[in-house]
């Protein structure tokens, strides 16, 4: 799937791409994944549904491909080495800013049920962002236990991205509020540290 697509996409520019995902994310927090529409992204773009599923395939693929394109620049999760967990987590908060986790928070929203109702979507979606991100953590989490941080038979240590992610998630549905980073700090230090076995100063 990824050398295809990759093949596909390769005959238009990086400017026009980055505009198809943008318009294609927008809408989907406008309308929804179930109402979001090859034809609404050409008409919004200004391009042709045929070049739409030439560069794509179809709709699950392009979704997945923005929500990918959007994560934020820079340095990746295993690029990070403070030294610590605690402070690779922290650096990990501050690639997006709270404006940029509200906006990923309504698309995490938007996505809800349509993951596990469309297979091509919930394939997409574990292929290019459940997976590379589990891959990180893993990377990161087995610097902590070289570093003597974290126990390796900890069984924790298998449910950190499930901790990550329930707690973004959470703070919307339970306290009617946007995640921001000072939250998600607080709960990496009252829940996804302890969990693991590393001290909080």
């Amino acid at each position: 799937m990824t050398e295809v697509a990759t093949a596909r996409r390769s005959r238009i520019t990086p400017e026009r791409e980055a505009e198809l995902y943008g318009a294609t994310l927008d809408l989907l927090r406008e309308v929804g994944y179930e109402a979001l529409t090859m034809d609404a992204v050409a008409a919004r773009t200004k391009s042709s549904k045929a070049t739409l599923y030439r560069q794509w395939g179809g709709k699950a693929e392009l979704v997945v491909r923005a929500l990918r394109h959007s994560k934020p620049g820079g340095l990746a999760l295993t690029d990070i080495d403070t030294g610590s967990l605690r402070g690779d987590f922290q650096a990990l908060l501050v690639r997006e800013d709270d404006c940029a986790m509200e906006q990923s928070s309504a698309l995490m929203r938007a996505l809800g049920m349509a993951i596990h109702a469309n297979p091509d979507l919930l394939q997409a979606f574990r292929e290019l962002l459940i997976e590379p991100e589990m891959a990180e953590f893993h990377k990161v989490l087995q610097r902590a236990i070289d570093r003597g941080e974290v126990s390796a038979d900890n069984p924790a240590i298998g449910y950190v991205l499930h901790m990550m992610i329930g707690g973004f998630v959470a703070r919307t549905l339970i306290d009617e509020q946007p995640p921001t980073q000072a939250y998600l700090r607080d709960y990496i230090d009252a829940v996804v540290l302890p969990a693991l076995g590393v001290p909080v100063p």
